[in-house]
């Protein structure tokens, strides 16, 4: 299945707008590795074709480490995705990203423990760079937009990725604000690390919700969902200015990630694991 689909949106259902695309059709893509989060949902918004992907499924049904993230970017790379923007609600460690304002991280750390993060088993090893997790170009375009709307957007900055779904004791955010991390969250992981097996450009919009507990405010839920609400008009806004303006074409580090990363001799992968993994290695193999 190759829908030729420009960009993918992933995140709540909160900041998709049906209206912004016409010709809106739903689909649900089989990938190896199960079934994606929900049904993905494809439509062309001018000369582009976009599609969305509520991250843990209609009525947010699935928490952060029971995503299959695997499947989710794989069923994009099937529809033929190029780029993900990928929108996200964060807590904050430094006093200067106060709730309601927008991150565009460039760093990650991943404190999760029990996740799927690669593609390549059974048979085959990669090992691919991953110094800089997001993409460049993306974020910088992303970043340029949102200030040029006046929206209170940081530039860069680590975020930290925790299994959840818990959110952190106040000793554990008082060490993540200690290491000099900037945001915290629970959804990045494994999502760029597997859309950059995939070559797929992949950024983030981090809108800040709360102060975590190294402020000494609890963090509840209703206070999260709140400010994620607040912030969703800000999402959908730079996201469709995003879509107007990105270049059809990639020209990043992005789509040669995996340029030179296999590691297993050809010749010993599996043709299982040829076959079922063909979306992504098969321009590197040779018949």
């Amino acid at each position: 299945m190759n829908e030729n689909v420009d960009i993918a949106i992933i995140g709540g259902s909160g900041i998709y707008d049906v209206s912004l695309l016409d010709n809106v059709r739903e689909v649900n893509v089989d990938t190896p590795f199960g079934p994606p989060s929900d049904n993905i949902t494809i439509g062309e918004h001018g000369d582009k074709t976009i599609c969305f992907l509520p991250r843990h499924g209609v009525g947010h049904r699935i928490y952060p480490s029971l995503l299959n993230s695997r499947a989710n970017i794989f069923a994009l790379k099937k529809l033929g995705v190029k780029r993900i923007i990928a929108a996200s609600a964060v807590g904050s460690l430094k006093q200067e990203l106060a709730p309601l304002d927008i991150v565009i991280p460039d760093q990650i750390y991943d404190h999760t423990k029990s996740r799927a993060s690669t593609f390549f088993e059974d048979g085959i090893v990669v090992h691919m760079g991953f110094a800089d997790p997001f993409c460049p170009d993306l974020s910088k375009t992303i970043l340029d937009i949102t200030k040029e709307k006046g929206y209170n957007v940081h530039n860069g900055g680590t975020y930290v990725c925790i299994e959840g779904p818990q959110f952190s004791t106040r000793a554990e955010s008082r060490v993540y604000q200690s290491l000099g991390f900037d945001i915290i969250g629970m959804t990045a992981i494994p999502e760029a690390k597997l859309a950059r097996e995939a070559e797929m450009c992949y950024s983030m919009i981090a809108t800040v919700t709360d102060y975590d507990v190294w402020h000494e405010e609890d963090v509840t839920i209703e206070k999260v969902i709140e400010n994620a609400m607040k912030n969703e008009a800000a999402v959908k806004d730079i996201i469709t200015a995003t879509i107007e303006k990105v270049s059809p074409a990639q020209d990043c580090m992005c789509k040669d990630a995996l340029a030179g990363a296999i590691t297993t001799v050809q010749s010993m992968i599996p043709y299982e694991t040829k076959q079922r993994l063909d979306p992504l290695i098969g321009k590197y193999l040779v018949d």
